[in-house]
């Protein structure tokens, strides 16, 4: 009898207005950007963040930096983006995650692949949002 009094009053989660996918999506962006472009090499246009800067660190960089990456797609997840794209996402992380394991070379990888910047896109694709180059919103998502 609790159980049917308490399943009443449970409605499971409620769908999210444009509103907070937005300001969700936003919120995911900024954190895109402090592990993928947050800093410039001085003299250059080359920009990094502190997926890189962590990631020097053999192993445990990689797995640490793997938790913002997975909880990005888990996000998209929430919000309601579909498989194929969440598989894409996913793709994208571990192209990274598989070349940090090798020295250097991983370093480079996170640095130019920029993998969660590369999801927030497809994120804001599958929304209609439109970002200009400082993180801008031109366009709402639909």
């Amino acid at each position: 009898m609790a159980h049917t009094a308490f399943s009443s009053q449970f409605t499971g989660p409620q769908p999210l207005d444009s509103t907070e996918i937005r300001r969700c999506i936003l919120r995911l962006r900024r954190l895109a950007t402090l592990l993928d472009a947050a800093f410039v090499l001085p003299g250059t246009r080359l920009r990094w963040g502190l997926d890189t800067l962590i990631g020097l660190l053999p192993v445990a960089g990689t797995m640490v930096m793997a938790i913002p990456s997975l909880y990005i797609i888990w996000e998209a997840r929430r919000l309601g983006v579909p498989s194929r794209i969440l598989t894409r996402m996913v793709g994208n992380v571990a192209v990274e995650l598989l070349a940090d394991f090798v020295p250097v070379l991983g370093d480079l990888v996170d640095t130019v692949y920029k993998a969660n910047l590369r999801n927030i896109v497809l994120i804001e694709q599958y929304f209609g949002m439109t970002v200009d180059a400082t993180g801008r919103e031109t366009s709402g998502p639909r």
